[in-house]
């Protein structure tokens, strides 16, 4: 199975629960208002990336990595950072709901967090 690369690519009410996003790299990309409630996000490596108003509860985060990885006004229940790629982790949280998100001993150094809900 080969992954993409996808650069400076801004996605609109994409909903992956009904179309998977392919695995691979993104960077710069933008997700607007998108669905990956209960998706697979494991093994894509999110570089630069910002989500604003996206479903992401009980997304599935193995070995994902997040580096410089904005959210913005997103819904985040359940979700486990402490599987992701630690390496270069950067995230950024702005009016979002974390609820029942894990960050077991995860390293959160280079991470933002504006106004959680």
């Amino acid at each position: 199975m080969s992954s993409v690369y996808v650069s400076e690519e801004t996605f609109t009410n994409a909903d992956c629960t009904q179309a998977p996003l392919s695995k691979g790299e993104y960077e710069n990309c933008k997700f607007l208002n998108c669905n990956f409630s209960n998706a697979d996000l494991s093994e894509i490596k999110f570089m630069e990336c910002e989500f604003v108003a996206c479903n992401l509860s009980l997304a599935k985060l193995a070995n994902a990595a997040l580096r410089e990885v904005k959210f913005k006004e997103c819904k985040m229940l359940g979700l486990r950072f402490d599987q992701c790629n630690t390496l270069g982790l950067a995230v950024g949280f702005d009016h979002c709901s974390l609820n029942h998100s894990s960050f077991y001993k995860t390293k959160l150094k280079k991470t933002l967090l504006f106004q959680v809900k």
